[in-house]
């Protein structure tokens, strides 16, 4: 089950990321976080650009919405989406 707090606008959960993938998507709930596939390797910050860009494409939000709060340089982040419900999340998570 994907772990997920909503509060004062905005949701925060945990992201397992997979970067070089073939296309960028959401693919699922791993170990609690929602797992995400990116096209972008890990420099310089271009797989947080693309994973910005994927789950803002997901929630219906824009890019800007989307903020890595931890874990920049790890493979497991904590991202805060703006304007986006807990709903929304699981709902896109129960559609994979």
């Amino acid at each position: 089950m994907l772990r997920c707090t909503e509060t004062g606008g905005a949701i925060t959960f945990g992201v397992r990321v997979v970067a070089r993938a073939s296309r960028s998507e959401v693919v699922g709930v791993h170990d609690g976080a929602l797992r995400v596939r990116v096209a972008a390797p890990p420099v310089e910050g271009a797989a947080n650009e693309e994973l910005a860009r994927t789950l803002a494409r997901a929630l219906g939000v824009p890019s800007r919405a989307v903020r890595v709060t931890s874990g920049h340089a790890a493979k497991t982040k904590l991202v805060r989406v703006a304007g986006a419900t807990r709903a929304r999340l699981l709902s896109l998570v129960s559609a994979k």
